[in-house]
């Protein structure tokens, strides 16, 4: 019997993520398997991946693609048409845009793991608009690039085989923007490294994030401005300078730490701050496993990670009165962090290896069974 060849596609690899550590836990499960990116800058990301085999499209040689790849986004769905993937029985695509566009042959079982449609391109598409107000031509260009990518991707959906959401909420908008069935696997968090510390909490309040606008830390830094507490702010991005112009006195900015200072911050927090809706958010599940509370937007993957009154607080506004008084009300709550840590042990990575691998492998026989009317062949995975 052949053995089953296995390829995985990820967008773009520029900086480390959630994607990313997905990308890892994936490596860990198919370690044959190469990896197919758009542009891949192995100075941005943590030297286990220079071990891997990623292999990556024109676009990584032109110029500025690391520092400056949202140039290319046009191109990328063009690049990653490009690769040739003839050789694999199974290629398993990571995606919240182009990666889900790879062509592959009669043969080739897709499975798509979505973390969910481009939401610049969907969900927030209007929130966008209302950042670009005032700059006419980029606003117009973006509108008209918009439409386009929008046609593409419902059309490039048609390619996969089989949608894996990475949260119920990422389920439902893949069947509203594809009209795609699909299942649910939680992504992965290190459990393992993000555990309880031995001591107690402190008196500051914590965000962990990228400083983009769809995070909504803008919301958290005027709420603070209303609050007589401490705010850290552990993250860089593109709206990192207009944050601290806006913050006052008591909020501290870190900008980036690695996953040590994240996790003894996590540890000494009151608790987490999550304004923004997210498809999933590993934040949110990496401060519960060191058994500190959340406090998080009701919407999006914190409905599924997060138990109101028990691991955290909701809000159900996201306006500067509804987060204040969240913050508030979780002063007043007596949290358990044995219960906390608990709960979060169900998104471990255990959990998210054994379920990929028996998904893949299902929707795999699954494929060629109703394709071909054969069963597939078996063994341990290889490349080509």
């Amino acid at each position: 019997m052949s053995e089953r060849r296995v390829a995985i596609v990820y967008d773009y690899m520029t900086q480390m993520g959630g994607g990313e550590r997905v990308i890892r836990e994936l490596h860990s499960v198919f370690p044959d398997a190469p990896i197919y990116t758009v542009v891949y800058d192995a100075k941005a990301l943590p030297a286990d991946f220079r071990a891997m085999d990623i292999r990556t499209s024109f676009l990584d040689r032109f110029p500025l693609a690391h520092r400056k790849f949202e140039l290319y986004i046009p191109l990328y769905g063009f690049a990653m048409e490009q690769f040739d993937l003839r050789a694999y029985d199974i290629v398993l695509s990571v995606s919240t845009m182009v990666a889900k566009s790879i062509i592959t042959g009669p043969r080739t079982c897709h499975v798509s793991l979505c973390f969910t449609p481009m939401r610049w391109a969907w969900d927030l598409y209007q929130s966008y608009l209302d950042e670009l107000r005032g700059r006419f031509w980029v606003r117009a260009g973006f509108r008209i690039f918009t439409h386009y990518y929008r046609v593409w991707d419902v059309a490039s959906a048609e390619r996969v085989n089989y949608f894996l959401a990475g949260s119920a909420v990422a389920s439902r908008r893949i069947r509203k923007h594809y009209g795609r069935p699909s299942d649910v696997l939680h992504p992965p968090v290190d459990t393992d490294l993000f555990t309880p510390g031995n001591v107690p909490p402190e008196d500051f309040y914590l965000v962990v994030s990228r400083l983009v606008l769809a995070k909504r830390i803008d919301l958290v830094i005027d709420a603070f401005a209303k609050l007589d507490a401490r705010l850290v702010v552990i993250g860089t991005g593109e709206r990192a300078a207009d944050l601290r112009r806006r913050a006052t006195p008591n909020v501290t900015f870190l900008g980036f730490q690695d996953d040590d200072v994240v996790r003894d911050h996590y540890r000494r927090c009151r608790a987490l701050i999550f304004p923004g809706e997210e498809d999933f958010g590993l934040t949110p599940v990496e401060a519960q496993a060191c058994g500190r509370p959340v406090i998080a937007y009701a919407a999006g993957g914190a409905l599924e990670t997060i138990l109101d009154g028990e691991t955290g607080v909701l809000f159900h506004e996201q306006s500067v009165d509804s987060l204040t008084d969240a913050v508030r009300r979780s002063e007043a709550l007596p949290f358990d962090a044995a219960r906390i840590r608990g709960w979060s042990l169900r998104f471990g990575r255990e959990r998210f290896r054994q379920g990929i691998r028996d998904y893949v492998h299902r929707r795999h026989e699954e494929y060629m069974r109703d394709y071909f009317g054969e069963p597939p062949p078996r063994g341990a995975e290889r490349t080509a």
